[in-house]
C-alpha cells in the first residue's frame, strides 16, 4: 500500500486492513507523552499559522491569476459551501470554482439517468466521471490548486493544513465513529495520499481514526511531504 511507501507508521496499516479500533473517548491517542499532548493542544495550531504566513506570498501569486482565469468562464471565481468542523460546528469553506453554475441540478439529472453513477455516488459521495466539472476545473482539481483559498480557512481556525476531509452536513449520517469531530478538517490528509481517487466514504472514516490515533508533528510532516508527491503526480479528483 502507498501508506507504507510514504513512511506512515505500520500500526496505521493494520488499522486500515482490520477496521477501526476501540479508542479512548478523549481523542483516542495512543501516545500520551507530554510532547504529543502539547502538539495536539497548541503545537499543531502554531504550525498551521506558520505555514499560512510563510506560504502567503506564493499563494497570492498563484491565486490571483487563477481566479481571473476562472472568472473569464464563470461570473464568480470562488465557491463556498457549509461544511462540518471540529465538534460538529458549521463553517464556510472556500475553493476556486471548478464546477458549472447549475451543478446540483446537473448532478441530480445525471444520477437519475445513470444507475451506475447513482450507486457510485451513494457509496463514495463522488464520481470519477463528474459532468459538473469544467475543463479548467479538471486541471484545478488534478493539481489541487482549487484548494488554495482554504488557507484562509486555516488562518481563521476552521481548518488545519492536515486533517480529515471536510464533510457536508448531509454526509453526517453516513459517517461511523467520532474521530472526524475531534479534529479540524484538513486541506490534505491520509485521504489525500492513500487511494486518492478510489477511497470510499467508509475508508475515509478509517483514515480519520488512524490519523487521530497517531497524531504527531512527525506524522503531519510526513503527510505534507507525501502530498507534494501526490499532487505532482496529478492524481487529483
Amino acid at each position: 500500500m502507498k501508506i507504507r511507501r510514504f513512511g506512515i507508521p505500520f500500526d496505521w496499516l493494520t488499522l486500515l486492513q482490520n477496521g477501526p479500533l476501540e479508542l479512548d473517548p478523549v481523542f483516542g491517542a495512543r501516545d500520551g507523552s507530554l510532547g504529543h499532548k502539547f502538539y495536539r493542544k497548541a503545537g499543531k495550531r502554531v504550525l498551521d499559522l506558520t505555514l499560512v504566513l510563510l506560504s502567503a506570498p506564493v499563494t497570492l501569486v498563484l491565486l490571483l491569476p487563477l481566479a481571473l482565469l476562472v472568472a473569464t468562464d464563470r461570473s464568480n471565481p470562488f465557491f463556498s459551501q457549509i461544511r462540518l468542523g471540529r465538534g460538529g460546528r458549521h463553517f464556510r469553506m472556500w475553493k476556486l470554482r471548478s464546477m458549472v453554475p447549475n451543478a446540483e441540478e446537473l448532478l441530480q439529472a445525471h444520477l437519475a439517468a445513470c444507475p451506475e453513477a447513482r450507486e457510485e455516488w451513494e457509496r463514495d459521495q463522488k464520481l470519477k466521471q463528474d459532468p459538473r466539472i469544467t475543463r479548467l476545473g479538471h486541471f484545478l482539481r488534478r493539481s489541487s490548486l482549487d484548494e488554495l483559498p482554504q488557507f484562509w480557512n486555516v488562518f481563521l481556525g476552521d481548518m488545519s493544513v492536515v486533517g480529515p476531509r471536510p464533510m457536508l452536513e448531509t454526509q453526517r449520517a453516513l459517517y461511523p465513529g467520532i474521530d472526524y469531530f475531534e479534529l479540524r478538517p484538513g486541506i490534505t490528509g491520509l485521504w489525500q495520499i492513500e487511494a486518492r481517487n478510489q477511497s470510499s466514504f467508509a475508508d475515509r472514516a478509517r483514515f480519520d481514526t488512524g490519523y487521530n490515533t497517531g497524531l504527531s508533528l512527525k506524522t503531519d510532516l510526513r503527510i505534507m511531504l507525501a502530498t507534494v508527491f501526490v499532487v505532482c503526480s496529478g492524481t487529483g479528483h
